[in-house]
């Protein structure tokens, strides 16, 4: 009987992790789908499986293939990308309005966060969980947006 208490203590424990984790996956589903390519091909993200998670600099971002770990990354696309990460934001996670044209960003747990004023890149700082969370909406609300109406 012992076993089966330790057994579900341990089965309960790791639930709130497994909602992190689906979390944290669908997160990272949305950032790939606003990326939407490869900083080294060019290609569209999905074209060659999976998307690859990889660490460039200070920002994580997403591959379209394990092939392209070892290849170098374009500046224009590397700018497509960030201009294609601005336009989805949108807003300013911290002050809640429309980002300036050419808007001041921070990188937050590998993550690029765009900014209305560099102020609220101290605010990010300070509770960059809560931020990073408001983004995640922004995203998801775009692609939401970018979808054919009925879906």
């Amino acid at each position: 009987m012992k076993y089966v208490a330790s057994l579900m203590l341990v089965v309960l424990t790791s639930l709130p992790s497994l909602g992190a984790e689906q979390e944290s996956a669908k997160s990272d589903q949305n950032r790939a789908a606003v990326q939407k390519i490869c900083p080294v091909s060019g290609q569209q993200l999905g074209a060659h499986g999976a998307p690859v998670k990889a660490k460039i600099g200070e920002e994580v971002i997403f591959l379209c293939c394990k092939g392209c770990l070892k290849g170098k990354v374009s500046t224009e696309h590397w700018a497509t990308i960030h201009a294609n990460f601005a336009k989805a934001q949108g807003k300013c996670p911290v002050m809640n309005k429309a980002l300036p044209k050419s808007p001041k960003w921070t990188v937050v747990n590998g993550r690029i966060v765009y900014v209305c004023c560099p102020p609220c890149t101290k605010k990010i700082a300070a509770a960059p969980a809560k931020y990073l969370q408001v983004v995640d909406e922004f995203y998801a609300a775009h692609l939401k947006s970018q979808q054919p109406q009925g879906q």
